[in-house]
């Protein structure tokens, strides 16, 4: 599924709601005479118009005591925020919307099918499917119970659902239901609806999707004609037909038809919506995609740095037209390249490099005072928005799953935060007035980068498009920014092709080649991703990466700089030899360009620090607790068995199951021998680690963990879909007695959050810990998002599973090569400890990637 047909696809659902007003709705509307003044406006797209009657009729009803009106009211000023792209005016608006609807007329009334199916088509937009698709599914189940099954309310929540389901690719779930909405619609409301007009349009796109391209014109141009004819000419939604249409086109090889439509579609929306709509920089984007397809890049370059302006540019898009104008002098060759970084920084801002951003504007307030205010407000912001998101899930429910007192109580919490938040923004614009430009901080040039890096530095900055990709690599001394011919789904396949060897089971198991590392793959990697700005970055010491998309779940310093001689050797003792890149350069991962800055201007200014405060062998089953079983038990490898056993089964009552638990988390002796040895080689005293039932939540959550410069974790890392019901990363401590909210044994990522830490680097010691929340997630989030927030430079993270003992080794080498040589900073220091573990020819085993290379540091690895 093409970007551009999702962004054309967005707001369908805004199109059919408004399409058919609900009678019962209707008659709410006081008085009714603007209320269907404002709808009007709206068919034709005229916003502007209809903003302020809206405004004086929720100022007007806000006077009464009708929820019911007032909801109405709400929910028409919403439509129109929505309308003009405000989604930011637009959601709180709908929330408080459905919330007046339920308070007024109860939970399982039909009257709120349009407030769920607005808010929930705002989250389409955003790309917010998890959030959007139970709304959809409760506005048609509420219709469906409620109305008959042929009523055109449940033609438009069919439609809508299904339009989701086109956004996630489920084609086969989709077309039904378009189906059964377009003979709703043409039995309720005639042939030439315009309600009909959107389900064709949507059903022409499936069609074209899934490349039929024979069926998908019918259906489009049907709609297109459907629009002119009821709709007008300059409606906007005829733009939405005409640019569908030539989409069609262009995927025929029809280019002389497909121009003036898209040109047409352009000049509809910026009439009728503004040059600022969001419709208008897609209409803008397709038309520059356009042009550039067909090799006209010099006219492709306006409408491309029209979207770039306006910071709507899609990556998809503006990346191969700055590429190419610079190839083709039409752009300066530095303007270019600080263009397409702007348009990369701007497009792939990932929650971890958010987290770093919001770390480096606490660091740069300076004093404790505006560290606090800084802090506390963005702890109050992040409570707010999971309060809204706990809200909205409860929304989403079947009334008697729901718990109406706790919602209300989070209401008000909501409330209060917003006053308390309202104040901390008032005495930080007095006190800290630069606050708000360091809380958005505009993106790096490559001159702003070069200062940075260190004569033995070179960064590397990777963006994944649809069909192909782009690498700029900088150093002190020069850039070079070159394409990559892998686009998103061949990097993915390739990416997960080259994880399946890193499954420490082989190294024990050398029966067969079956399965094992493959490196030619690894090499064919490199030659593709590193190879086209080897000339930059070969001969520095250390390379700085910042992946994008399937690039976040690749270890990078497992890449082969050579060919080898065989893709799988005879004997794991083979691996050895290979051009790992690691022998040449030691890898850190950057969660964004900016954080560069943000981590590197902003280092520990506090004297007075101790080493390291540690947590390790936890305890999981008391009742079987003793030297020797614990010395007997399996390795963190074992965690990975917990993935068919659910959260809930682990307790019994209030307490815990300890078989099952037993069963489901191995006991890790060998870490204490672990901690102990990092604690020696950093001096830090027996007091400052904590084992066995001592290594808790509450121990931590006590602890002053912000005096520390190391925090280090060795035990059980679970990623969200491990154990049924963990909707988020965690780190499992030692088991209570009596689980409580301080402590249950687990320590999730939003617990990691609240933590106050002022650490040089956080050590997971741990399965899988750079994992992403779910299936598909940007690989760089969960826990490492959470302790970048909570106040750490570097994280030490693991790929995969690790193998217990090989953890241990790596991990204490690592630290006593720096106690050795405290300059050689972190990346070279867990490089060194990897290639002494590879060179150790007492096992063959020691060879293989699986064993050596695991970890990755994210952050800051150098020495400052």
């Amino acid at each position: 599924m093409t970007h551009r047909r999702l962004a054309l696809a967005a707001g369908l659902a805004l199109a059919i709601t408004t399409s058919f007003a609900p009678p019962a709705l209707a008659q709410t509307v006081s008085p009714a005479a603007q209320g269907a003044r404002i709808n009007a406006l709206m068919s034709a797209g005229k916003y502007a118009e209809a903003l302020p009657l809206a405004q004086a009729m929720v100022t007007s009803l806000e006077k009464g005591n009708d929820g019911r009106e007032l909801s109405a009211g709400l929910n028409n000023l919403g439509q129109v925020y929505a309308g003009q792209g405000r989604d930011d005016l637009a959601e709180p608006i709908y929330k408080r919307a459905i919330a007046l609807l339920e308070r007024s007329l109860g939970l399982d009334t039909a009257l709120i099918a349009p407030e769920l199916s607005n808010l929930a088509a705002l989250y389409q937009r955003q790309g917010r499917f998890t959030e959007a698709e139970p709304l959809f599914k409760r506005a048609l189940a509420v219709s469906e119970r409620s109305l008959s099954r042929e009523h055109p309310d449940v033609g438009r929540a069919l439609n809508n659902l299904a339009t989701l389901y086109v956004k996630q690719e489920r084609f086969a779930d989709a077309e039904p239901l378009f189906q059964r909405a377009l003979a709703i619609y043409q039995k309720a409301a005639g042939p030439e609806h315009p309600a009909v007009a959107t389900v064709l349009n949507n059903i022409g796109q499936v069609d074209r999707d899934l490349n039929r391209d024979a069926d998908a014109e019918a259906p489009i141009k049907r709609s297109l004609a459907i629009r002119e004819k009821v709709l007008g000419p300059e409606h906007p939604d005829v733009a939405r037909s005409l640019n569908n249409l030539a989409g069609l086109y262009q995927h025929q090889q029809r280019h002389a038809e497909a121009e003036p439509l898209y040109r047409r579609a352009l000049s509809i929306r910026e009439r009728a919506l503004g040059p600022d709509h969001p419709d208008v920089a897609t209409s803008t984007s397709n038309l520059a995609h356009f042009l550039q397809a067909t090799g006209r890049t010099a006219d492709a370059l306006p409408f491309a740095q029209k979207t770039l302006a306006a910071n709507r540019a899609q990556l998809r898009v503006v990346l191969p037209i700055l590429f190419a104008a610079r190839q083709q002098s039409l752009l300066a060759s530095d303007k270019a390249l600080d263009d397409a970084l702007g348009a990369i920084q701007r497009g792939t801002q990932s929650s971890a490099a958010s987290a770093v951003n919001k770390l480096a504007v606490r660091l740069a307030a300076g004093s404790d005072r505006l560290a606090e205010l800084v802090r506390k407000d963005q702890d109050l912001a992040a409570e707010s928005e999971a309060l809204d998101k706990a809200i909205i899930a409860a929304v989403s429910k079947p009334s008697a799953q729901r718990d109406v007192a706790a919602e209300q109580r989070s209401r008000a919490r909501i409330a209060t935060i917003a006053s308390a938040r309202n104040g901390l923004q008032k005495t930080l614009a007095v006190e800290f007035p630069d606050y708000a430009s360091l809380s958005n901080p505009l993106p790096l040039t490559v001159k702003d980068i070069q200062p940075l890096l260190s004569a033995d530095e070179a960064m590397v900055i990777y963006s994944v498009v649809d069909k192909q990709s782009y690498v700029v690599a900088i150093s002190r001394e020069g850039v070079d920014w070159k394409e990559i011919s892998l686009g998103a789904d061949a990097l993915a396949q390739k990416v997960a092709a080259f994880r399946k060897g890193l499954d420490v089971g082989k190294a024990r198991d050398a029966s067969g080649k079956s399965g094992l590392f493959d490196l030619a793959l690894a090499s064919e990697l490199y030659v593709a991703l590193v190879g086209p700005v080897e000339a930059l970055t070969k001969d520095k010491r250390n390379l700085l990466v910042v992946p994008s998309a399937a690039l976040t779940a690749l270890p990078f310093h497992l890449l082969v700089t050579e060919k080898p001689q065989a893709a799988i050797p005879d004997k794991l003792d083979g691996y050895r030899s290979a051009a790992w890149l690691l022998r040449r350069q030691a890898v850190s991962v950057l969660p964004s360009v900016i954080s560069l800055k943000s981590l590197r201007a902003f280092a520990r200014r506090d004297q007075d620090v101790k080493p390291m405060t540690g947590f390790g062998d936890p305890v999981f089953n008391p009742a079987a607790e003793g030297p020797a079983d614990r010395r007997a038990a399996s390795g963190r490898i074992a965690a990975r068995s917990i993935a068919t056993i659910a959260y809930a089964e682990f307790w019994r009552g209030a307490g815990v199951d300890r078989a099952r638990l037993a069963q489901a988390l191995p006991q890790l002796p060998d870490t204490a021998d672990e901690l102990s040895a990092v604690a020696r080689n950093v001096g830090a005293t027996d007091a400052d680690i904590h084992l066995g039932r001592d290594a808790s939540e509450t121990t931590l959550k006590r602890a002053a963990l912000a005096q520390y410069g190391i925090i280090y974790f060795a035990t059980h890392g679970l990623v969200a879909g491990d154990v049924k019901g963990l909707g988020e990363p965690s780190l499992a401590l030692s088991i209570p007695d009596q689980p409580s909210e301080l402590d249950d044994g687990l320590l999730t990522a939003s617990e990691v959050a609240q933590l106050k830490l002022n650490a040089d680097w956080v050590v997971l010691s741990a399965c899988n810990t750079i994992a992403g929340d779910k299936p598909g997630a940007e690989a760089l989030s969960g826990l490492a998002r959470s302790f970048f927030y909570a106040g750490a430079r570097a994280l030490l993270v693991s790929h995969w599973a690790v193998d217990s003992e090989a953890a241990t080794r790596l991990t204490t080498s690592t630290f006593e090569l720096l106690k050795n040589e405290p300059k050689i900073g972190r990346a070279e220091a867990l490089r060194r400890a990897m290639l002494t573990y590879l060179d150790d020819a007492s096992s063959p085993r020691n060879a293989y990637p699986a064993m050596w290379g695991p970890f990755a540091l994210i952050g800051e690895g150098e020495v400052r």
